[in-house]
């Protein structure tokens, strides 16, 4: 009886054996086992996900020029400078002032107005004209080079023109201009502000924000 139940024992042992050397189960994937192995490798895919059942969609961060949104309801006017440009048109492309008539003058299609556009609106005008028998399809593009200056009068130490830039108040102004000189009144100025709808003036504190061709007038104290 003892003989053959060892009998039995031995023949499942030997079946056991080699069904194990016979089978050819899935090979685990290999870990990295730390940060470098991980840049160099790249991070595993868990076996139960099939790599092309896995998709990646990278996160995307965009950050626009300093002074883009500003650019794009800018209104245009005498003074300013634009880059137009038309691709492909290298004739066409160029550096255009805007005169005191309010236009740009190009090459083939002359003065194109330009006053109270945004630089949109006159890219888009310039399309125009240039479709209506120059170019089959063109494509434009106008931003701003260099904004119409503002002015600064009175009672600071180098009254003048000076060059615009986004986002200036009366008292960096005032600052770029050298400063108040010892009589000045300097806790308002009268500002002169002047759009496509006119012109208006007020006294305004130095807090207060400045557009491109604004006039400063800084006042003489009494006392």
């Amino acid at each position: 009886m003892r003989r053959a139940r060892a009998i039995i024992l031995g023949l499942l042992t030997t079946l056991a054996l080699s069904g194990c050397m016979g089978w050819s189960g899935p090979v685990a994937a290999v870990q990295p086992r730390n940060e470098l192995d991980a840049m160099a490798y790249g991070q595993p895919v868990p076996p139960s996900y099939p790599p092309s059942q896995i998709s990646y969609q990278p996160r995307v961060i965009y950050a626009g020029p300093p002074g883009a949104a500003y650019d794009q309801q800018y209104r245009l006017d005498a003074g300013d400078k634009l880059r137009v440009v038309v691709y492909g048109q290298e004739g066409l492309t160029n550096t255009y002032a805007i005169d005191t008539g309010g236009s740009i003058t190009m090459p083939l299609i002359g003065a194109v107005p330009a006053r109270g556009l945004t630089p949109a609106g006159l890219a888009s005008h310039i399309g125009g004209r240039l479709r209506n028998g120059y170019i089959r399809e063109p494509s434009v593009a106008v931003e701003i080079e260099a904004y119409r200056p503002f002015f600064i009068l009175g009672e600071v130490a180098a009254p003048g023109q000076y060059p615009y830039v986004p986002n200036m108040s009366v008292e960096s102004a005032v600052a770029i201009a050298g400063g108040f000189s010892p009589r000045a009144k300097r806790d308002a100025v009268t500002l002169t502000h002047t759009d496509t709808r006119g012109s208006t003036r007020a006294v305004a504190p130095l807090d207060t924000p400045l557009g491109p061709g604004d006039t400063i007038l800084v006042g003489e104290r009494w006392f």
